[in-house]
């Protein structure tokens, strides 16, 4: 399963940065967490797959991506940390 989802995320961050606006990128990653779901991920498995995807995310450099790629790197960043966020306050209750 590591493997499977170290694909998914590779796919994910190409479909990120090839994305026409930052709602789009929101869209792409609801849709991903949503077949997280639908296979039934337990919720510490979106939270590390969610860390994953920040981690993959902060290896870039904005000098080498355009203006928009940059922008839909920042969006991902901020819509996991709220996936995150979010997912923390689930699993406290």
């Amino acid at each position: 399963m590591p493997l499977a989802l170290f694909d998914y995320r590779k796919k994910l961050i190409g479909k990120i940065l090839s994305a026409s606006s930052q709602e789009e990128v929101k869209q792409i990653i609801d849709k991903a967490m949503d077949g997280l779901e639908d296979h039934k991920a337990v919720k510490n498995i979106v939270c590390s797959f969610s860390d994953n995807m920040l981690s993959d995310l902060e290896q870039f450099d904005p000098i080498n991506k355009t203006s928009q790629q940059w922008a839909n790197i920042n969006m991902a960043r901020v819509t996991f940390n709220r996936i995150k966020a979010a997912i923390g306050i689930k699993l406290n209750q």
